[in-house]
């Protein structure tokens, strides 16, 4: 059998000749004149008035979009705001991208995302996590975590949310108030928000946000810095969107949050031996930090000490920050995760690492990456994998089962109680 993984910008065709369950999500249909449904949802958003009469016309308006690592359609979502807001919307807008403490955003993926045209007309700027003298802290969260948010985004009149809404594997869903916190919060309040406590709690996971400890500050946070209104969207594999939540933040995330829950979450009855995965194609495989996000998809039907085959271009490398750091500085995944665990102070990027070593002690992971070499895959605890087809004849044998997740974190599969 023929399947094509989501590799890069492409497809990473491979014939498999053993029986393998293929698990895709079930995308909704797409819609046919997003332009114009992009309209209609400001015009008729849930729990709030119209786009239009929330923003006066001498009003300063800020807006946070998605950065470079997530394949949100920014262009068309701010097309259809600056449509709503007048002829002189351009000019009293400025748009803050959402880096949390990922790198900034390059001119050239600025451009990709925007237009060159259209980024032309707006002011943009990469949120700077590390920048205090552009941050205010306004308070705290229920457990007296700090929340420190961007300056410009607190002083504008109206704060507005552009997001792409997904399973993520500790937030439960990404948009919504994701977009604030972390997307434009200080260095200090996203380590706490990730740190070793939040990441190990058993509702910290995909899909969940009941119970969600991390879910639950994002949006104590948000309230604190206020957001007058939140356009979030589904999306199908190819990016053409699915479905268009606009409105008041948490209620119209709420219902995005339903629609990608149906979508993605697949049940099967049983744990497999081997899993082929992928993150989803290019942006979300740029590195392998990115990565450990398809790993951990896959990690939730392994058996224990099974196989999983990820498939991921990692065109940056290994990641950013701290991640590389701290792999290097253990000989076993399990050490990683007790040193993260017992350590009084958080490093950034430690929560991919505590959750890269849950998922390595868990199962062996084979990785084929182009922009990694074999030294590089071999640091990060991983087995380097050339020919994925090949690999998995002999790792499931003649009696062995096999899954694969054409489209990595996309699809989230669980074992059916």
């Amino acid at each position: 059998m023929r399947v094509d993984l989501a590799y890069g910008v492409g497809v990473l065709p491979i014939d498999l000749d053993v029986d393998a369950d293929v698990i895709e999500p079930r995308d909704p249909p797409r819609i046919a004149s997003p332009e114009q449904a992009l309209r209609q949802a400001l015009h008729r958003p849930i729990a709030s008035p119209a786009l239009a009469d929330l923003v006066p016309s001498d009003s300063s308006v800020v807006v946070v979009i998605s950065d470079s690592t997530r394949p949100a359609p920014n262009r068309l979502m701010l097309e259809a705001l600056l449509g709503e807001l007048g002829a002189d919307a351009a000019r009293r807008m400025h748009v803050l991208v959402a880096t949390g403490l990922h790198r900034p955003t390059r001119d050239d993926e600025l451009d990709r995302m925007l237009g060159s045209d259209l980024r032309r007309q707006l002011r943009v700027t990469n949120h700077d996590a590390h920048d205090e003298s552009s941050l205010r802290e306004i308070g705290q969260t229920s457990s007296g975590r700090p929340v420190i948010i961007n300056r410009r985004y607190l002083d504008a009149d109206v704060r507005i949310t552009l997001g792409l809404i997904e399973p993520h594997f500790f937030a439960g869903f990404s948009g919504g108030a994701k977009l604030v916190m972390p997307g434009v919060a200080g260095e200090a309040s996203i380590l706490r928000n990730h740190d070793a406590e939040m990441i190990g709690h058993r509702n910290a996971r995909w899909g969940t946000l009941a119970g969600n400890p991390i879910h639950r500050e994002q949006r104590e946070a948000a309230r604190l810095a206020g957001c007058e209104f939140s356009l979030n969207v589904t999306i199908a594999g190819d990016g053409a969107i699915t479905g268009i939540f606009a409105g008041a933040l948490e209620s119209a995330h709420d219902a995005g949050c339903q629609a990608a829950l149906q979508a993605a979450m697949q049940p099967v009855d049983r744990a497999y031996d081997v899993v082929v995965t992928t993150n989803g194609g290019h942006p979300l495989d740029l590195n392998l930090y990115q990565a450990v996000k398809g790993m951990d998809a896959a990690a939730q039907i392994v058996r224990p000490d099974g196989h999983i085959i990820m498939a991921a271009e990692c065109r940056e490398g290994a990641g950013h920050g701290d991640f590389v750091h701290i792999l290097s500085e253990h000989k076993t995944p399990g050490s990683m995760v007790r040193a993260i665990q017992q350590s009084p102070h958080v490093r950034g990027d430690q929560w991919q690492n505590q959750i890269f070593g849950r998922v390595l002690d868990s199962a062996t992971v084979h990785l084929h990456a182009a922009g990694l070499t074999d030294d590089e895959v071999r640091a990060a605890h991983c087995v380097p994998c050339v020919d994925i087809a090949q690999r998995t004849r002999e790792l499931v044998g003649p009696t062995g089962r096999t899954c694969v997740l054409p489209r990595g974190p996309f699809t989230i599969p669980y074992i059916a109680a």
